[in-house]
C-alpha cells in the first residue's frame, strides 16, 4: 500500500486544514501505516466488497481500504474533514478517488437510502470511542447487506462485544451484537499509533452476520428483555424482569415457559434464551372498567 499517511503527513494535513482532534467527536487519528495495513488485512476484504468506514478523519484507513475494496463509502460528521477527504485521496491515490463516496452525516442516523448504491457489504472502521456500540448496532439493523466487519474500539468495549455468557464483561452489547452476528477478538492496538495518544489500549473486533436466533419474535421485543435483565444485573431474572412483565409472578411464568430458571441472572443467558423469554411474554393484564 503506497501513499499511506504517516505521523508527519497527518500533522501537516491537520495544520493545513486548521483542525485538531476533539474529545467531543471521539477523534483519535491513526498515524501508523503498519496499523492500517494490519486492519485492512484482518478485514479480509475481497475485490468485490463495498466497504463502509465511519469516522475516516484525515483519511489514513480510507487510503488502505481503497486498495482492497471495489468501492468505499465513508461517513464523516465533521464537515471540514469530509470536504477535504477527496482531495487527500486524489493526491495520494490518484484515480482511486473515483471509487470513494463521502457522506457528511451522523453514522447514528444514516440510512440505507442515504448511502445509496452500491450497498455496503463490510464495515471497517476506527470507531469513535464514545459511540462505538450504538453505531455498530444501528448499522447492522439498518443495512442488511452488511455481511461482516472489523472495527477498532476501546479495548474494554471490544471485550464486552465479544464476551460470552458467564463472563464478567458479558452484558447488553454482547447480547445485542450476538443477535446479528458471531464476533471474536482480532487483536490489541497500542495507544502510540494514534494522535492524540489515548490513555487506553484499543481492540479489534471481527464479526460475521448470521441469521437471527428466532424469526417469530421481533428484535425490539428481545432487546427490551435484554435491557431489563441487565438494568439490575445483580438481581434474579424474576425480580429484574418484574417491570417488563407486569409483576414478579408474571415474569417467573414467562421465564418458566421459556425454559429459563427464574432464579438465574441475565449474565448467564444466551441470546437464544433471551429470545425465548420475549416469545413467552405474558399478555398485558386486563384493566377493570
Amino acid at each position: 500500500m503506497t501513499g499511506l499517511l504517516g505521523p508527519a503527513e497527518i500533522r501537516e494535513l491537520a495544520a493545513r486544514l486548521g483542525v485538531a482532534p476533539t474529545k467531543k467527536l471521539g477523534q483519535n487519528f491513526v498515524h501508523d501505516p503498519n496499523t492500517v495495513r494490519r486492519i485492512v488485512a484482518a478485514a479480509e476484504l475481497t475485490p468485490d466488497d463495498v466497504a463502509l468506514e465511519v469516522g475516516p478523519g484525515l483519511g489514513s484507513l480510507t487510503l488502505g481500504l481503497l486498495t482492497a475494496a471495489a468501492r468505499v463509502h465513508v461517513v464523516e460528521i465533521d464537515p471540514t474533514l469530509a470536504a477535504a477527504l477527496p482531495a487527500t485521496v486524489a493526491d495520494r491515490a490518484g484515480t482511486a478517488v473515483d471509487r470513494l463516496t463521502v457522506h457528511t452525516a451522523d453514522a447514528l442516523r444514516i440510512t440505507a437510502a442515504q448511502l445509496g448504491e452500491p450497498a455496503p457489504t463490510a464495515l471497517v472502521a476506527n470507531l469513535p470511542y464514545n459511540v462505538a456500540v450504538p453505531v455498530v448496532l444501528h448499522l447492522l439493523a439498518e443495512l442488511p447487506t452488511l455481511r461482516r466487519g472489523l472495527v477498532m474500539v476501546q479495548k474494554e468495549v471490544a471485550d464486552r462485544l465479544v464476551a460470552g455468557p458467564g463472563s464478567k464483561t458479558y452484558g447488553i452489547p454482547s447480547v445485542k451484537l450476538a443477535w446479528y452476528a458471531t464476533a471474536r477478538g482480532a487483536g490489541k492496538v497500542p495507544p502510540n499509533v494514534f494522535w492524540p495518544v489515548p490513555n487506553v489500549d484499543s481492540g479489534l473486533v471481527a464479526f460475521t452476520r448470521r441469521e437471527p436466533p428466532r424469526v417469530d419474535v421481533p428484535r425490539k421485543k428481545v432487546f427490551a428483555v435484554v435491557d431489563a435483565a441487565f438494568a439490575q444485573r445483580r438481581k434474579t431474572l424474576r425480580a429484574a424482569l418484574a417491570g417488563w412483565a407486569g409483576g414478579a409472578d408474571r415474569a417467573a411464568a414467562a421465564l418458566t415457559a421459556a425454559g429459563v430458571d427464574p432464579g438465574a441472572r441475565g449474565e448467564a443467558l444466551t441470546v437464544e434464551q433471551f429470545a425465548a423469554i420475549a416469545a413467552s411474554a405474558p399478555a398485558a393484564p386486563e384493566r377493570a372498567e
